[in-house]
């Protein structure tokens, strides 16, 4: 289903204000885009069709978010109206290039998924928003186990053709499971072998290759190895990435590839490599097979976490020139923060969490030991239940825009989810445990707050048998 409002306004007057979107660029350039991907904007000057599909929870239905005009900013308020007081998933991240290559729910692989039928979920439409040139968008959050995929593709690059991608990405998410990728990949969701990938790789894993710090980096996956330059083990010109939003690019022709990034906010690309294919067997001649993955590996694993805003495929191995010419189209964009809270909380105040399904309202979120439950407290309550069913707001361990929340009677303790329980822990100060007790607040789907996970977005405060769970 498509709004009316999702109609294009103002075409030709808009369209001819712009500069030269990326995929136009990149064509006018000689490597047109063969698969074009933004939740965010449009990626042609011309293009007016939807971005992304969206499913409503509470009924099943969808709708396609397209821009607000041609070659602009998505139509985040058409989201905003439509999920309402329910939740949303992205169903479909559409190809912009005519080629209809677009993005769907990954199938099982060799690894299965967490979903249905071993699929793997889709991402929540809420997770990522952000702000271009002022104008509000959602990107796709990409929790661990969360995935999309393409294996029936065309006019992507095989066997050793040339080709080039870019994505726009949160630097600042990322794990070090395997594999947060967007670009080329096998056709039968499982490993076949060195070289039958090439895509890009964004996160601190270490098993294969690095660079230098401690990272997260930017790599390539080309399959049973992630790769920083020649060598399969460390490239030091390849950088710790530390910027909010970040460009990452990857190109590859017979026996040359390089991997190029830059801050996606401001300045110029860098070239972290560039030269002669990996040295190890099966990498030169590439046996590229020309899937699309995203946030996933090649086999479906999909342990991995990060942030996905646009990025693109082309024909043919771009120009440096021409990828300057796209990062300052990027930088030009304004990509920006906004915040994650629709009902934002007071950072230091104490709260209590109540519930408010029917039958169990006067029952509050609190904890005995380690186990977060509800119990019912009330004026007349233990002063010990009081305090255990008492929350100090603080700001997020995990992302400063959201919220922790720390025990008023075990300070220093939080509570957090593991394996999806809500559990009241000591802060251990590893990256895992901030992330995992840190949560965001919103306008409740039924009445006053709805608390959901920062990592994983598509997950709220519930309880069942009296016990906390996302």
């Amino acid at each position: 289903m498509r709004s009316k409002s999702n109609i294009a306004i103002g075409l030709a007057a808009t369209g001819s204000l712009v500069a030269a979107a990326p995929c136009d660029l990149y064509k006018n350039g000689g490597t047109p885009c063969v698969a074009a991907h933004g939740t965010t904007r449009a990626l042609y000057d011309a293009y007016t069709g939807p971005l992304y599909q969206i499913k409503r929870g509470s009924d099943g239905t969808t709708a396609d978010i397209s821009p607000l005009s041609a070659g602009g900013v998505a139509n985040a308020a058409a989201q905003d109206s439509f999920c309402k007081s329910t939740t949303c998933l992205i169903t479909i991240i559409y190809d912009q290039s005519g080629r209809a290559n677009h993005l769907y729910q990954a199938p099982k692989g060799a690894f299965s998924g967490p979903d249905v039928n071993g699929n793997d979920n889709l991402a929540s439409a809420i997770g990522a928003p952000v702000t271009l040139n002022g104008k509000k968008a959602y990107g796709v959050f990409v929790s661990p186990g969360t995935g999309y995929r393409n294996d029936e593709v065309s006019g992507t690059a095989t066997g050793d053709q040339p080709e080039g991608m870019y994505a726009v990405l949160d630097g600042t998410h990322y794990n070090d499971a395997c594999c947060f990728d967007y670009g080329n990949a096998e056709v039968s969701n499982t490993d076949t072998g060195n070289g039958h990938m090439e895509a890009i790789y964004y996160g601190n894993n270490t098993i294969w290759g690095t660079g230098s710090g401690s990272g997260p980096w930017l790599m390539a996956d080309l399959e049973n190895g992630l790769f920083s330059g020649q060598s399969p083990a460390q490239n030091t010109a390849d950088p710790s990435i530390y910027n909010r939003f970040f460009t990452g690019m990857v190109k590859g022709k017979p026996n040359q590839w390089a991997l190029r990034g830059g801050n996606a906010a401001s300045g110029a690309l860098s070239t972290y490599y560039s030269g002669a294919r990996p040295t190890v067997g099966g990498y030169n001649p590439m046996s590229l097979e020309g899937a699309i993955i995203l946030g996933i590996g090649g086999d479906n694993s999909n342990g991995a976490q990060g942030t996905f805003y646009e990025g693109v495929m082309t024909s043919g191995y771009p120009s440096d020139s021409v990828e300057a010419s796209v990062q300052a189209n990027i930088v030009a964009a304004k990509y920006a923060t906004t915040s994650l809270n629709t009902a934002p909380l007071t950072v230091g105040n104490k709260v209590s969490i109540k519930v408010t399904s029917p039958g169990y309202d006067t029952r509050y979120l609190a904890h005995s030991g380690a186990t977060v439950n509800t119990q019912v407290v009330s004026s007349s309550s233990a002063t010990a239940l009081k305090q255990q069913s008492s929350w100090t707001v603080r700001t997020g361990l995990g992302n400063s825009d959201c919220y922790s929340f720390e025990s008023v009677d075990t300070p220093g303790s939080f509570i957090r989810h593991y394996n999806f329980v809500l559990q009241l822990n000591k802060n251990d100060n590893t990256k895992a445990f901030k992330e995992d007790a840190t949560f965001c607040s919103q306008t409740g789907l039924a009445t006053g707050n709805t608390i959901r996970s920062w990592s994983y977005p598509a997950k709220f405060f519930r309880h069942y048998n009296n016990v906390g769970y996302i």
